[in-house]
């Protein structure tokens, strides 16, 4: 394997499939917003580093911010009247992967003969693995401090051995920054777990050397966040069985992307931005 120096300071592995091709590595994380990202900057260093090398914006979402919409629209390319998924239950039953009568980017990708991995991707609950042992933590739907935290560990870990493995394809996500926010929006406690958020980020991408000039990268969010209230549509009540929520999902999701040429203007181009460099 290469070495890189990617201005750390120190001299990394670089991770390259043979014959110099590039990995494509999508990390998604549930919620994360630029309202906390960029007034606390100087204490997300790794953050600071993605946008500082790579392109940011804004994607303001044009549908309702469900999450279990906006993630499969992302990664089938389908807008929600035609991917019809828009919540977790239905008739008081649980919506499965096979009700969903789409394919999916790592389908396309597998009949084609590539190398797929996608980790905890939570259009369904408990969230979707594919070509991936993981069992959700919390059944994807993590509640307290002690669970934020394994998921925090445990995808972190296991997306790190995937990597290891060189798909031509890796989609990892993680959700508990939504469900914090919820409980905990306006508080430091946020800020904090967004930091934690942010070590990770640097295990996985600076730390594996995986931002080589063949690798490529999208770290994206379903939705941004907001106040309870503020949101142009809520999706959740205020009083929940878990307590009364302090915030809320806002339509302006985050976005970074390095060495990606698509222009990415909705969640449904990720699909579409995937199929151009990996097909």
């Amino acid at each position: 394997m290469a070495l890189k120096n990617l201005g750390s300071g120190r001299k990394v592995k670089s991770l390259l499939l043979p014959g110099g091709k590039g990995m494509f590595f999508v990390l998604g994380i549930d919620a994360a917003t630029w309202t906390v990202i960029t007034p606390n900057l100087s204490e997300l260093r790794n953050f600071k580093r993605l946008i500082d090398i790579g392109k940011s914006k804004t994607i303001t979402l044009k549908e309702k911010p469900i999450s279990a919409s906006v993630w499969c629209g992302m990664f089938s390319g389908k807008l929600l009247e035609e991917h019809k998924h828009e919540s977790y239950v239905v008739n008081g039953e649980i919506v499965k992967r096979e009700d969903i009568k789409v394919d999916f980017i790592w389908d396309v990708l597998e009949r084609e003969g590539k190398k797929v991995k996608a980790l905890n991707v939570p259009f369904v609950v408990p969230p979707y693995s594919f070509g991936v042992n993981f069992k959700p933590i919390g059944f994807g739907l993590p509640t307290n401090e002690k669970e934020w935290n394994e998921e925090l560990e445990r995808v972190t870990a296991k997306a790190k051995e995937l990597l290891a493995e060189k798909p031509d394809l890796l989609i990892a996500i993680y959700t508990l920054l939504d469900r914090i926010q919820h409980f905990h929006w306006g508080e430091d406690y946020v800020v904090e777990w967004y930091k934690r958020m942010d070590e990770k980020i640097g295990e996985l991408i600076f730390d594996t050397g995986f931002l080589d000039e063949n690798n490529k990268l999208i770290v994206i969010s379903d939705h941004g966040f907001c106040s309870f209230g503020e949101a142009k549509v809520q999706t959740l009540p205020e009083q929940t069985p878990e307590g009364k929520l302090k915030g809320d999902h806002h339509e302006d999701a985050f976005l970074v992307t390095v060495n990606v040429d698509y222009e990415i203007e909705r969640p449904q181009d990720v699909f579409f931005a995937i199929e151009e460099e990996v097909s």
